[in-house]
């Protein structure tokens, strides 16, 4: 199907009726295809040249009145206008995909090489512990239950911490991203990368429905800036600056400089 909805598929063209697919289902598929494509060629990059590495990704595309914002990891993108902040993006930490990544070590638990529990606990069990009655999670599950600690239970957890110290294997701080492919737990053969997703959530902005204004921004960044600053607080250093920089060129740039100083004292 072209963008302008014309099927280019002559075999299709009832399919294409009967589920229903949009323009914006063929953009939405285009960036996870993108995102996972470009996994792999990260991967055969950094296997040929014996580097290891990963990255977040978060990106915009503006498209036939749309915005779609596709995000893989813990940046942010959020809207500012004069009278809201909007997010745009979700984001993918080991806390927020629980269930998936639980699920994913019941399904195949050599993952875990004996090493780890799935289940999640409220702390870190000891050995006076066994035989106790304690809150637990396990990948069925969005509340909480009780059981009784098994020694398998003092295992260290797939999941441990809470907020942005939460971490995946005791190791990563994010459930999605690119590259991570030789990434292993410390010391040990496990390797992160089959609970590391490369597929992006993508969200879709109507911007013709939204009556767009001049000082409407999109701010995108990591967790450098969402751990100092709030959203409100990001929405304010722009609407403190841009209404009266209107003439100058590099206001966007100047702005953010003030951001990262803003950045700096608070860290």
């Amino acid at each position: 199907m072209h963008l302008s909805g014309c099927c280019i598929c002559p075999s299709d063209p009832q399919f294409v009726e009967e589920k229903g697919i949009r323009t914006e289902d063929l953009v939405i598929g285009a960036l996870e295809s993108a995102f996972q494509e470009c996994d792999e060629v990260i991967g055969r990059e950094l296997e040929a040249s014996g580097q290891v590495g990963g990255c977040t990704a978060l990106v915009a595309v503006s498209l036939q009145g749309k915005l779609y914002v596709a995000n893989a990891g813990d940046s942010r993108a959020i809207l500012v206008r004069r009278d809201e902040v909007r997010p745009l993006s979700s984001e993918f930490t080991p806390e927020t995909e629980r269930q998936r990544i639980q699920q994913l070590a019941f399904v195949y638990p050599e993952l875990l090489a004996g090493e780890f529990t799935r289940l999640e606990f409220p702390r870190r069990l000891k050995g006076d512990d066994l035989g106790q009655k304690v809150l637990f999670r396990d990948h069925h599950m969005s509340g909480w239950s009780y059981k009784c600690v098994e020694k398998s239970d003092l295992k260290y957890p797939l999941i441990h911490g809470q907020g942005r110290q939460a971490r995946l294997l005791g190791t990563l701080a994010v459930s999605r991203g690119l590259g991570d492919h030789q990434l292993r737990v410390l010391d040990t053969n496990i390797q992160l990368k089959p609970f590391l997703l490369s597929v992006p959530q993508v969200t879709v902005l109507d911007v013709d429905q939204l009556e767009p204004q001049e000082e409407d921004v999109v701010v995108m960044a990591t967790d450098g800036l969402w751990d100092v600053l709030s959203n409100e607080q990001v929405a304010w250093l722009v609407r403190s600056f841009l209404p009266g920089n209107r003439e100058d060129p590099h206001r966007y740039y100047s702005c953010w400089g003030s951001a990262r100083a803003w950045v700096g004292a608070s860290s």
